[in-house]
């Protein structure tokens, strides 16, 4: 079976891709809301690779104060992402074709998720959370999640998304996207977890088009490090 506990972790630290008292809005008119998707969707062909700096904010039911770090991210279509949290990096996240692996560099360890074979099912669908800043089209976001509610606010838009896969609910029950209201650009995304905990992300000093170094997605780690495997029996 699917130890949701480790799938969890390694989503929460590979966002650490990208919400529980997420503001209610009215519905959304249709007109509105095509207008907005087909914005969307029409800046997604403006870049192949995409990073930017990012300041994560978390609350967690047993803290009275939020835990707030800063980090940077990549992401390259069509799901290729590298999220470092710290600097130094303290954690680093970082997706290729076969596995998601959750790097913690103080500790010598690293833990490996595997996206290919049995287990990427529910893995996939659960990583398939994290780049819903960047739909591919309407027709895969459509399949992905379900729009809950539309938001115009000053200059921004901000969606309410809930995973359309009963797992990834389970594991993520609604994310909040903010656009800007001209350009599209992700300005910032927010998770809601099962248990109430909140983790917000607020991107700045966005960077289109960037040619990534060799071996980004795909690290080499020292003879030293401790390798895990979560999901394995």
């Amino acid at each position: 079976m699917m130890n949701t506990r480790h799938l969890r972790a390694g989503i929460v630290f590979a966002c650490t891709l990208f919400a529980g008292g997420l503001l209610a809005a009215p519905p959304a008119r249709a007109a509105d809301t095509n207008a907005v998707f087909n914005g969307w969707l029409a800046a997604q062909t403006n870049f192949s690779t995409w990073s930017a700096d990012f300041v994560q904010t978390r609350w967690l039911k047993v803290l009275n104060q939020p835990l707030v770090a800063t980090g940077h991210v990549w992401f390259a279509k069509p799901n290729r992402f590298r999220w470092e949290l710290g600097n130094p990096a303290q954690t680093i996240a970082v997706r290729d074709d076969t596995q998601l692996q959750v790097i913690y560099p103080r500790l010598k360890r690293v833990e490996r998720y595997p996206l290919t074979g049995a287990k990427a099912g529910p893995l996939g669908e659960a990583l398939g959370l994290l780049d819903a800043g960047f739909p591919k089209n309407r027709a895969d976001f459509d399949a992905r999640f379900r729009l809950l509610t539309l938001q115009s606010t000053n200059d921004v838009w901000r969606l309410v998304l809930q995973p359309a896969n009963a797992f990834a609910r389970r594991v993520m029950p609604a994310i909040q996207v903010t656009l800007s209201k001209t350009s599209f650009a992700l300005l910032a995304n927010e998770m809601q977890f099962p248990d109430g905990s909140r983790m917000r992300n607020d991107f700045h000093h966005a960077t289109l088009n960037a040619a990534f170094p060799a071996g980004l997605f795909q690290p080499a780690l020292p003879a030293d490090f401790t390798v895990v495997n979560p999901l394995s029996p």
